[in-house]
């Protein structure tokens, strides 16, 4: 155990730690990490990629559980993320958003088209105003980065598959081209940039 300047002893954060804490707590569903307020413990070299897969110490994390369980007690503040127990709160990287989404499934309900998003975690997100679809553009390649808000300010990349699913699926209103679910439209591009397409 190290020590502070000040001689106390400093329990330096890791995944392992992180974990028994996080399984002592776990209870059904979510743990309330937004409730939680304990006092922040410095980074830890864990990492979340692109494409969803997460790193600890330069090396993919193998084990499904173990990235289903840091994921479930992830919360960003601010521009920042971070794996939070009630105990530490310690920060991680994220190269773009936390979770991908990698397949959908579209439902009609009689009144309106329900979009369902599954992320490679294994959580759920219905499509409308609690869970926005949002879709930047780069700025030099005109590339579209889909997104849909999973929970509690924390988003999914829409997978490429899936994306081409849901352009399928798409209308033009007000002059956008975009996507409906739950009776909210969002778009994607401005139609008059599809013509000629």
């Amino acid at each position: 155990m190290a020590k502070d300047m000040s001689g106390q002893n400093v329990v330096t954060p890791s995944a392992d730690g992180i974990a028994a804490s996080i399984k002592a707590t776990k209870g059904r569903g979510l743990p309330p990490v937004h409730k939680w307020n304990p006092p922040f413990c410095g980074d830890l070299d864990m990492r979340i990629a692109r494409d969803g897969t997460w790193f600890y110490l330069g090396t993919p994390i193998g084990r499904f559980e173990l990235v289903r369980l840091f994921s479930s007690i992830l919360r960003k503040d601010g521009d920042s993320y971070f794996l939070v127990t009630p105990v530490e709160k310690v920060g991680i990287t994220v190269d773009d958003a936390p979770f991908v989404a990698v397949d959908f499934e579209a439902k009609d309900d009689g009144k309106a088209q329900i979009l369902t998003f599954q992320t490679h975690v294994g959580d759920e997100a219905v499509a409308g105003p609690d869970h926005p679809i949002r879709v930047e553009r780069d700025a030099q390649t005109g590339e579209p980065s889909p997104y849909v808000l999973i929970r509690a300010n924390l988003e999914a990349l829409i997978d490429r598959k899936s994306f081409y699913r849901l352009v399928d699926l798409g209308a033009h209103h007000d002059g956008w081209f975009g996507l409906w679910s739950s009776g909210q439209f969002f778009p994607i591009i401005p139609s008059s940039e599809l013509e000629g397409l």
